[in-house]
């Protein structure tokens, strides 16, 4: 995972021996796209891969807002992180081999088609079994393992089972219109909206959120179909990204889930990162900016702190506020542009706004 990656590479860089479980049986990533903002690729530029991404992906400094017909309404430079670029979309599959490549250059080692089989911190190390019969001893365990992780029910159990938001995402991948240089998002009564988002020179992406059962799977065999008729009041480039979806296959679909880790994200020797943690919605697109972000502090807390247990208290001290900041606008502008009711609480920080969000965010972590 991106995450798990990052960190490898931190790591590795400053020395430590690093060891990567991988679950797939090889390097690669589901999904289809993501947005880079400009704290990511401050990130990115920390771990000496900033130019590796941006070479694959497609660099954008301004959000185009649209109304449903395609109509123009607003363009919002987006602000930077000291030098890294506003933003970068890239494939998620580029982003993966750029992140493990790295690792790998820098010294970890992956193992894949593997994953923990058992856990056993004793205070001063963690003894581990993973499913291969690998076994060894470690100073510290980091579990980048998503939304549904494993560890986290190590730790704590069904307590922080991924709560579903009531929404789902859906996405394809599409060839870059040449006058997409940047997000574009069309919104407006509809209680829906569009983006389109370059993620190379030759690819972007369709993305939409809509309220769908929890139970709901698109027909695999009319799922562009059903994409179009949720979007049939969309015009301008939405609609002509539309008419190209011909290939039922090619739509992703993925329900909205977070997770909120109330207790601490880390036990002795065993901490959770990225979604393990605070798995949030994609409103801001800033999931695996947090994750990353979560990935270079903790090396920073073990170059700084005296010991780990030193280290993994400082870490969740800088983290938390602002991965729950994060998470909890995130879902607040879910709730609104969905015609949801919000708190009293939800409504003080919607009135940051993304365009305020942006800006908040390229402050230093």
């Amino acid at each position: 995972g991106i995450g798990g990656l990052t960190l490898a590479t931190a790591l590795a860089r400053r020395g430590h021996h690093v060891e990567v479980a991988e679950l797939r049986d090889r390097l690669e990533a589901l999904g289809v796209g993501i947005i880079q903002p400009s704290n990511a690729l401050h990130v990115m530029r920390e771990i000496g891969v900033l130019d590796e991404c941006l070479a694959v992906g497609f660099e954008w400094e301004v959000l185009t807002i649209c109304d449903p017909t395609g109509a123009t309404l607003a363009e919002i430079p987006q602000p930077r992180m000291g030098d890294a670029p506003s933003n970068n979309g890239i494939p998620r599959p580029a982003l993966a081999r750029v992140l493990a490549d790295a690792a790998v250059s820098a010294g970890a080692q992956i193992r894949f088609g593997t994953t923990i089989a058992s856990v056993t911190d004793d205070g001063e190390g963690v003894d581990v079994t993973l499913s291969d019969g690998h076994a060894a001893r470690y100073d510290l365990v980091v579990g980048f393992d998503g939304i549904g992780s494993p560890l986290r029910r190590h730790l704590y159990g069904d307590a922080y089972a991924p709560e579903y938001t009531g929404f789902a995402n859906w996405r394809v991948t599409l060839p870059r219109s040449p006058e997409l240089t940047g997000v574009l998002m069309s919104a407006g009564n509809l209680r829906a909206k569009a983006l389109l988002t370059p993620i190379s020179e030759d690819l972007m992406y369709l993305g939409s959120v809509f309220a769908e059962p929890e139970d709901f799977r698109p027909d695999p065999s009319h799922a562009h179909e059903q994409l179009r008729e949720r979007l049939a009041g969309f015009g301008g480039p939405i609609a002509e990204a539309l008419e190209q979806i011909t290939d039922p296959a090619a739509v992703v679909y993925s329900r909205i889930s977070q997770v909120t880790v109330e207790e601490p994200w880390h036990v002795g020797r065993v901490v959770l990162a990225g979604d393990a943690a605070h798995a949030s919605t994609p409103h801001l697109a800033q999931g695996a900016a947090m994750a990353v972000e979560d990935a270079l502090v903790l090396a920073q807390s073990l170059d700084t702190a005296d010991g780990v247990p030193a280290a993994l208290a400082a870490w969740e001290e800088r983290r938390r506020p602002r991965a729950m900041w994060v998470q909890s606008l995130s879902r607040a502008i879910l709730k609104q542009e969905t015609g949801t009711p919000t708190t009293p609480e939800e409504d003080e920080l919607l009135k940051v706004g993304v365009p305020g969000a942006a800006h908040v965010l390229v402050k230093p972590y």
